[in-house]
């Protein structure tokens, strides 16, 4: 029987030193912490900024401030007047010059310039900057007719020179590579210079 009872004990004694042993640990780890970590200084309060050194009467008129005028409505009248309303749309808007909402004005009248504003050399008004320059004109053609002749089938044959040189030609021949033969009448022939694509009516040299 004793030894039953020892045996019971056994195990609760076991938790009993276990549960002491946590105890004891925790504890001393608790007043380790407690005198190892260092004392906090005390807080000190926020430095407050200097007032600046103003006037006692700049410091009364900046606590106060000024006030702001007040209105009353009082003497304002919501009421529409139609009398005055009827005033303003009965004015006519009429000017003195001419105008130009009506077909029936008269033009105005633009005076002429008397002389240009930049007269260029000798008066004349300037040229334009911008103006293209002018054509040249196809020079004349260097041939001169100088007779004719008729063959059995009616059809002329005429004559001409350049420099020393003389040419026979029939309608629609060239003559010296540049200058085609046109109508060939006794007293003139028409001829084209094919360089600057220009006829021109030759009139025969009078001997």
């Amino acid at each position: 029987m004793a030894l039953a009872l020892g045996t019971e004990n056994k195990r609760q004694v076991i938790v009993v030193i276990v549960l002491f042993a946590f105890i004891l640990g925790f504890g001393g780890w608790l007043i380790f912490r407690a005198v190892s970590s260092p004392s906090r200084p005390a807080s000190s309060a926020p430095a407050q900024a200097p007032a600046p050194n103003l006037p006692a009467a700049a410091t009364t008129t900046l606590a106060a401030g000024n006030e702001a005028q007040k209105l009353t409505s009082a003497g304002i009248d919501p009421s529409l007047h139609f009398d005055k309303l009827a005033q303003g749309e009965d004015v006519d808007y009429s000017g003195t010059g001419r105008n130009i909402f009506s077909a029936e004005s008269a033009p105005i009248n633009i005076p002429k310039p008397i002389a240009p504003g930049r007269p260029g050399p000798g008066g004349g008004p300037v040229a334009a900057p911008n103006a293209p320059p002018p054509t040249p004109k196809p020079p004349a053609i260097d041939l001169k007719y100088f007779g004719f002749s008729e063959d059995k089938s009616k059809a002329f044959k005429a004559f001409f020179s350049h420099g020393d040189d003389i040419f026979m030609a029939r309608t629609g021949d060239i003559v010296d590579h540049r200058y085609k033969v046109g109508v060939i009448r006794p007293s003139s022939v028409e001829v084209t210079d094919l360089a600057y694509n220009n006829t021109q009516t030759l009139s025969i040299a009078q001997q």
